[in-house]
């Protein structure tokens, strides 16, 4: 399953819950009791309840808090406290996986914010019982849509908010950490639009990945209303979901970068782009013949890398090659669902790689694994035909 999030009015953890059950209100009760079952206080209510505004209807999902306001640690719980809360509670292991995964996303930001070990960070608004009540509840609802997600620009808000550490800038900086590489916009509206814990869910669910833009059937929607109210917009958060498809394509980014040679031996260019093939961030470098300046005849390279890590690849290829100069540029890149597996051929064990393409499934054994195949070309065919087949024969079983 696809779902894409519409950050309309922002995205909260209250807001992602409210959107989910509106969608997939069968979830309601499970979810409920996996938070309860997080040690939450008896005076501490959970409310599911349907809502309008002028504009649109959906689900509003809250925490009533008692008179005694029952956070643990008072407020300033620290990491630790709140990850062995969280392993000594009877939750599923697939729940609690989730809940810790997002606090520590949380955990990782406040550290580098304050400059303090992961286990020593202190949660103020996050160490409340809504707030954990809030990841506990998108932990089991993730656990159970086992979905792709994406979401659309973020609205960017402005201003300043309160916070245990005094007055911050919206949005406030351990945020804007959890949401590096997510897009903004700025449409006008003050005030904090995108909460810590809602960061740390979109931070968590890798939702600033490329929205996979190819044909698919709409399932279900939902909408997730927040507490504020917002001038002339609803604050609300919409969910779509969609029904992949058989042969689902994924989407990502992969950097480009391109350059000529004509100046380096071919020997010790072809040393240098195999130190760049060995690179852990290169995806792949590939050449072909070009005539440069002056009728040179040159090297054109091309190199496929992990946008992340753009920086290191350029100092490679600076290091490795004579160029003076390097174009390049992050796209977007569809690619074909695809996983490996292995299949005895004749005694050999031969790796298969299985791609989904829109007109079935296609499969292809390992060069590597062939080219230690003691024999000539022939042997190797028989094998890969061998191999290949019996991967076919595993699949329709």
């Amino acid at each position: 399953m696809l779902i894409h999030l519409d950050a309309i009015g922002g995205v909260a953890g209250d807001m992602f819950i409210a959107a989910v059950l509106d969608a997939f209100p069968d979830l309601r009760d499970g979810m409920l009791d996996a938070i309860r079952a997080s040690g939450l206080p008896d005076d501490v209510s959970l409310s599911v309840d349907q809502h309008a505004d002028h504009a649109l209807t959906g689900v509003r999902f809250q925490v009533v808090e008692g008179p005694h306001q029952h956070a643990p640690g008072h407020h300033h719980t620290k990491f630790r406290d709140i990850r062995a809360m969280l392993e000594e509670a009877p939750l599923e292991s697939e729940v609690r996986t989730h809940a810790i995964g997002i606090f520590s996303r949380v955990a990782e930001a406040e550290a580098k914010v304050h400059g303090l070990p992961v286990e020593e960070v202190s949660f103020h608004e996050l160490g409340e019982w809504d707030s954990i009540a809030d990841i506990v509840g998108a932990a089991y609802l993730i656990s159970r849509l086992d979905a792709r997600w994406s979401v659309g620009p973020l609205p960017q808000g402005s201003g300043r908010v309160k916070t245990a550490h005094g007055y911050l800038p919206v949005p406030a900086p351990a945020t804007v950490l959890l949401l590096e590489g997510f897009e903004f916009e700025d449409d006008g509206v003050a005030g904090e639009r995108v909460t810590p814990t809602g960061a740390a869910i979109l931070n968590y669910l890798q939702a600033n990945q490329p929205r996979d833009r190819s044909s698919r059937r709409l399932l279900r929607s939902g909408s997730g209303f927040g507490t504020r109210t917002l001038p002339d917009m609803s604050n609300v958060l919409r969910l779509l979901a969609f029904e992949s498809s058989e042969a689902s394509t994924e989407t990502d980014r992969i950097a480009e970068l391109a350059f000529e040679v004509d100046d380096q031996t071919p020997e010790d260019l072809a040393i240098g782009l195999d130190k760049l093939r060995a690179h852990p961030s290169v995806v792949d470098v590939l050449q072909s013949p070009a005539f440069g300046k002056k009728g040179r005849l040159a090297v054109r390279i091309q190199v496929l890398a992990d946008p992340d890590d753009l920086e290191n690849v350029l100092n490679a290829c600076f290091a490795e090659t004579t160029t003076l100069g390097i174009r390049y540029q992050t796209q977007e890149r569809r690619k074909l669902r695809r996983k490996q597996t292995a299949v005895d051929a004749n005694g050999r064990k031969v790796r298969i790689k299985l791609a989904e393409r829109p007109g079935g499934p296609t499969v292809k054994a390992e060069a590597d694994d062939l080219s230690k195949v003691i024999g000539d070309h022939s042997e190797r065919e028989r094998v890969r035909r061998l191999a290949e087949l019996a991967c076919q024969k595993k699949d329709e079983a």
